[in-house]
């Protein structure tokens, strides 16, 4: 049943499909522009659209959409639980991005499928939802799409929010934006919250059923050979390994401006690994930019040559290693947030055993963060020199940095479950068969 919209919504979701109508071929544009270095979102283009080369074989298929990396990461976990609560689930898997899309053509088994997640205009989302027929749709985290909510309510598809979020500089963005996103919300039949502030925002935004379930990155389990591997390349090292982690664009350069004060033969090996990987270049060339010698990972396989050993800073330019280089650290500075960015996933790192030093800005996981400073898992500074000093502090100290690497994995090993529970919750608004 379509949730009741007042005369004003409906005029603002007409807008905005128009908007977006417009703007298509701008939107194509972009996409082909991206694929010059990331050649996936030149593939496919009709899928965005909701055309289809292929018919979709069987339908009741649960889709599932994960807009990038991070949010496919989370999904594999909900997806381990869904398929051990009931056998033979088929799947449907959508994504935004290339990195997206990678990592959760690896999540597939017979039966499933994948696709990109159409454009947010009325056709391309009617198109979609004919071709597939989805049983029951989730969106990951914080996917609110006005147009793909209200055709879903109109074909009679229930959709989940599930792992959601919503910051408190969300939320008052998102007033500006009320007429358009709370009916969106209020389509939702049911929202599976991480935490217990983010369901009182989300029930303020509209939406009507909220559960809370906790964080499904909790259940995430590290690759466990490429853990293995960082920490024999650390036990090959002679000197400390201090690693910015999914740095985001400005915290790079305030790392090395502080760097500059380090001095003495204890000097770390300094180890930045940005978020994006079409700023890898970028990176390396503010490296070198400070006269230090770089090494980056995509240029070796299995063993750093000799001249890494040697170096001053390593790259870390590869993509779905994280694990290597949390086991390659002794402590980690949380990129996103000492920019106003909000922070990046804690939880890996410390289900890695690294510890953790954040700055000022950790609103997009802010209960995440409050727990893990309370655990001793993480330190929170003021600033990025702030931040050098502490990390210093820990990974030239080996005691303490051992007490800090076992408060890590103890954080993370007690909010696990969420997986389960949101399985459940879905599973639930699915045909029995």
């Amino acid at each position: 049943m379509i949730a009741r919209e007042r005369p004003a919504e409906t005029l603002a979701r007409w807008v905005y499909a128009a908007l977006l109508r417009l703007l298509t071929p701008l939107y194509l544009l972009r996409l082909w522009r991206r694929g010059g270095a990331e050649p996936a979102y030149r593939q496919r283009l009709g899928e965005r659209l909701g055309f289809f080369d292929a018919p979709s074989g069987e339908t009741g298929r649960l889709w599932i959409h994960a807009v990038s990396l991070g949010e496919t990461l989370a999904a594999a976990a909900l997806l381990a639980a869904l398929r051990a609560q009931r056998p033979g689930l088929r799947l449907l898997l959508t994504h935004s991005t290339a990195t997206g899309l990678a990592a959760g053509a690896k999540l597939l088994q017979a039966g499933d499928a994948q696709t990109w997640l159409p454009y947010d205009t009325p056709g391309a989302v009617r198109r979609f939802l004919r071709h597939w027929r989805p049983a029951a749709g989730v969106l990951m985290e914080t996917e609110i799409w006005p147009v793909l909510l209200h055709e879903a309510a109109r074909a009679g598809l229930p959709m989940v929010l599930a792992n959601a979020r919503l910051s408190a500089k969300s939320e008052r963005q998102g007033r500006r934006l009320a007429w358009l996103l709370h009916p969106a919300a209020r389509r939702l039949a049911l929202v599976l919250a991480q935490t217990e502030a983010d369901a009182q925002r989300l029930r303020a935004s509209g939406a009507p059923r909220i559960e809370v379930c906790g964080n499904l990155k909790f259940d995430l389990q590290p690759d466990a050979t490429l853990l293995a591997r960082g920490r024999a390349w650390r036990a090959q090292l002679a000197r400390p390994v201090l690693l910015l982690a999914v740095s985001r664009e400005g915290e790079e350069a305030l790392l090395l401006q502080a760097w500059r004060a380090v001095r003495g033969a204890d000097r770390p090996l300094l180890l930045i690994v940005p978020r994006h990987p079409q700023r890898f270049d970028e990176v390396a060339a503010l490296i070198t930019g400070q006269g230090l010698s770089l090494a980056r990972r995509s240029t070796w396989q299995d063993l750093p040559p000799t001249e890494a050993w040697q170096a001053d800073a390593w790259l870390g330019d590869s993509m779905r290693e994280m694990a290597l280089y949390y086991g390659l650290a002794d402590v980690a500075l949380l990129g996103g947030s000492f920019a106003p960015l909000g922070g990046q996933n804690l939880i890996e790192a410390a289900a890695c055993g690294c510890p953790l030093v954040m700055g000022p800005s950790t609103f997009n996981f802010a209960e995440a963060a409050e727990l893990a400073e309370a655990a001793g898992a993480a330190r929170r500074v003021a600033d990025m020199p702030q931040a050098l000093v502490q990390a210093l502090h820990l990974a030239l100290l080996p005691a303490r940095r051992a007490e800090a690497s076992a408060q890590a994995q103890a954080f993370a090993a007690q909010h696990g479950g969420a997986a389960a529970r949101m399985a459940s919750e879905v599973l639930a608004l699915m045909p029995a068969h």
